[in-house]
């Protein structure tokens, strides 16, 4: 007779055996709490101009060396349900804004901790979701209050760089003017009149060699590769774009040829040979000089390109075709006939250069202008070179968020010091228990220009009184100075250190909304992974015996 092994009464019973169950305020808030700590004191330290690097070496061994909050929490992979959360947070920040996302995390994990220190007073969950809630509504109406500057033209050069150069700033302290001017250059070239800006039209190439200050903005677009044939150099050139490849094309069946003479077998090579040169020379006639392909590039094609002075260009990469289109207005064929006129595409000059031992096939607009510009970076290193392509990323990012809403606030942490010192005021007029979590809230925007103190290396007790002092007394754009040796403050706007409303507005909301999510989860359901254990030592079943 058999015996039925009795299973763990509650929630268990109903789930497969190996699913794991959590519930209760001990086993749910505060484990979330302290996951999503452990990941926001991480990317604290990389936060702001002075913060460190980290080492990660991701799923495939990749090693990536940064101090860019998105790029770490991309790599890491973080699989705790309410760190995700967090991640997730970041991640709409990225969307949304295109910078930010360490400021999301740190925030979060900020409130996160001061709701743990409720909770344990006694505090129920909806009260302190509703507290914070509350704080952040008063938060965006004081934001409001704050804005200290508006870029009126978006096309306004030296006004554009001042608000870049601050996003750029915490990823290359010291070449942020450089860089800055860079981008600025390169998103005012391709700034449409009356469409929205695409960050996909400023493009980023990478060539290994001299250094930072080497880099330049091309209108247009380079590639790191050589032509096929043998022109080199084209001027006022009209490009046709082809998908398919340059080459004889192959039938759908097969069929057998029989070739009983000499003379038989050269007609039918003849007759071949025809058929290449007639596409070719149909192509040559229209106009066209060069021919950029998204495949491979016939030997026989190739001879009869040379004949007739066409330049041949080969990109594998389907994208690369996509913005070259885009870049010099032509159409791509799916088949080699010959282009209609309007098909054809503009360039000013298509030639082979070679910066360091790099060859790049550029594309080069100089008498119009191009709806795609490339910003060449050059660097030492890769792993430089990667992070100076971040930065410049959150700087284009910052243009686009800059072309939604033109209201800038005081930086270096002085509007969370601002707006902590206000809401702290508000929440002694609020009745209820809510008043403690929103002076919570007010306490957790502290730890921005505390984060920044503390990368600097300074005390940041005395740093954060110092500013709490100066903005009593009337002084809100006061700001962490991060050049002193000693505690001290700046007038942020003064010294053009200014972020984006956009983004202390959204920042704040999706912090506020992760902290809260995570906060009324009050059971962890995890059901049994699907597959059994993996086999140890099992033969390679790829090998030959």
């Amino acid at each position: 007779m058999a015996l039925s092994v009795p299973r763990a009464p509650g929630f268990a019973q109903m789930m497969k055996e190996g699913a794991r169950h959590y519930s209760g305020l001990e086993e749910t808030a505060i484990r979330s709490i302290a996951a999503c700590k452990e990941i926001a004191s991480t990317t604290r330290s990389v936060y702001g101009p002075n913060g460190l690097n980290k080492f990660v070496i991701n799923h495939i061994e990749k090693l990536f060396t940064s101090n860019d909050a998105a790029t770490l929490l991309r790599e890491l992979e973080v699989e705790h349900p309410a760190a995700k959360l967090l991640v997730m947070a970041t991640q709409q920040q990225e969307q949304e804004c295109g910078d930010g996302t360490n400021f999301v995390m740190i925030f979060a994990g900020a409130l996160l901790e001061k709701a743990e220190e409720l909770l344990r007073m006694g505090l129920s969950v909806i009260e302190i979701a509703s507290g914070y809630d509350m704080a952040l509504k008063k938060a965006h109406q004081i934001l409001n209050e704050l804005v200290v500057d508006r870029v009126k033209d978006i096309s306004d050069k030296e006004a554009v760089k001042k608000v870049i150069r601050t996003s750029v700033m915490s990823k290359q302290y010291g070449n942020e003017d450089f860089v800055a001017s860079l981008i600025t250059d390169a998103c005012l070239q391709v700034l449409p009149r009356n469409s929205h800006f695409n960050v996909d039209n400023i493009r980023i190439l990478k060539v290994l060699g001299s250094g930072l200050s080497s880099s330049s903005v091309l209108n247009g677009m380079a590639f790191k590769r050589e032509v096929e044939g043998t022109v080199t150099k084209i001027e006022d050139a009209k490009v046709a774009v082809y998908t398919c490849p340059i080459d004889i094309m192959q039938t759908e069946t097969k069929g057998t040829v029989l070739i009983k003479t000499a003379t038989e077998l050269l007609d039918y090579s003849k007759g071949e040979e025809s058929i290449v040169e007639s596409q070719i020379k149909g192509i040559a006639d229209s106009g066209c000089k060069v021919i950029v392909t998204g495949g491979k590039v016939g030997d026989l094609a190739l001879h009869y390109c040379n004949k007739y002075e066409l330049m041949v260009v080969r990109l594998p990469s389907k994208f690369d075709v996509r913005r070259l289109c885009r870049a010099v207005g032509a159409t791509p064929l799916p088949r080699l006939t010959a282009p209609a006129a309007n098909e054809l595409g503009h360039c000013d000059m298509i030639n082979v250069e070679e910066i360091g031992d790099t060859a790049l096939v550029v594309f080069k607009m100089e008498k119009e202008e191009s709806s795609v510009a490339t910003i060449i970076i050059r660097g030492s290193i890769e792993y430089k070179m990667d992070d100076i392509e971040r930065a410049i990323d959150d700087g284009v990012n910052t243009f686009k968020a800059l072309t939604k809403d033109n209201r800038v606030v005081a930086g270096a942490g002085a509007v969370e010091i601002e707006l902590a010192k206000r809401i702290t005021s508000y929440s002694e007029t609020c009745p209820g228990l809510e008043q403690y979590a929103i002076k919570k809230f007010a306490e957790s925007l502290e730890t921005v220009p505390r984060a920044l103190a503390e990368n600097i290396g300074l005390n940041a007790n005395e740093v954060i009184s110092q500013l709490y002092a100066s903005h009593q007394s009337g002084s809100k754009n006061d700001g962490v100075d991060i050049e002193a040796e000693t505690a001290s403050v700046i007038d942020a706007s003064e010294k053009e250190i200014k972020d984006l409303w956009l983004i202390k507005h959204w920042g704040m909301k999706f912090a506020v909304n992760a902290a809260n999510t995570v906060l009324q989860v009050d059971q962890i359901i995890m059901a049994k992974k699907a597959g059994g254990p993996a086999p140890r030592d099992a033969p390679n079943q790829d090998e030959d015996d």
